[in-house]
């Protein structure tokens, strides 16, 4: 199966190349890299750049927030699968992108998500944050349950028939097109319970001064999937605490 992986940029030339780098480690020998900046000011084209004859898709161009990348990402897509990996981020190990294939062969799913961790910025050795999941129960999503997005792949058609990304948030979309997802009682969602990513801390929603942004889309979000209000955001602000404090008790290094 033909897997495709999008990633948005924009001024960040001294990570993307990490990124990339990443993509190409993997050992599943059918990956398309689609990569959107959006107009660095910075020297990121300059990175990217270097791996022109290895990208699928490049462009740079002004646009209109990240969310109106990836929607041109996964528009230029040709891949069944289809997955997103942060410009911060990498694979978890070389075989990540085969194991999530392995899944949607033998489960004939039309989405597998997994678990995933954040890391020290400037040394993904140290986890930071440690985000795992669990086999889906409608009932979660009212307690603010949702998997990291990054560990998120779903079949190509899935954006065909249910839509892209809600380019009306700013900061919060991919937790209502995860709403949307899980939700959907005919969308066969399995869970593959290992690490795929290694998150940098400090992206776009995970900065402090964000967060009050990212909770009123969420809260608006939620309302709108007819959640419990409040209680549902309260509970998925709480999930975090033991996400940070986990790595302090378990395994420090990645």
């Amino acid at each position: 199966m033909k897997v495709s992986i999008v990633t948005v940029v924009y001024n960040n030339k001294d990570f993307v190349k990490d990124c990339i780098e990443s993509v190409l480690s993997q050992n599943h020998p059918n990956i398309e890299h689609i990569v959107i900046d959006g107009g660095s000011t910075d020297g990121t084209q300059m990175q990217i750049e270097q791996f022109n004859d290895k990208l699928a898709y490049y462009i740079s161009e002004k646009d209109n927030g990240m969310y109106n990348g990836l929607n041109k990402g996964i528009n230029q897509a040709t891949g069944e699968i289809v997955g997103i990996l942060h410009s911060d981020d990498l694979f978890y190990e070389s075989n990540t992108v085969k194991k999530i294939v392995d899944i949607f062969c033998s489960s004939n799913a039309d989405l597998v998500y997994a678990n995933g961790i954040y890391t020290d910025k400037d040394n993904v050795g140290v986890i930071k944050r440690i985000y795992n999941s669990k086999p889906f129960k409608k009932k979660y999503l009212k307690f603010g349950w949702i998997p990291l997005h990054t560990t998120i792949y779903v079949k190509k058609d899935v954006f065909k028939k249910y839509g892209l990304y809600n380019e009306n948030y700013k900061i919060a979309s991919d937790y209502e097109i995860s709403l949307r997802w899980f939700q959907e009682p005919n969308l066969k969602k399995v869970f593959f319970d290992q690490r795929v990513v290694k998150m940098r801390l400090g992206g776009k929603s995970t900065s402090f001064n964000l967060q009050k942004m990212k909770s009123i889309e969420d809260l608006t979000i939620i309302r709108n999937f007819n959640l419990l209000g409040v209680i549902t955001l309260i509970s998925k602000i709480i999930r975090k605490i033991p996400q940070y404090i986990s790595p302090i008790f378990n395994r420090k290094y990645a």
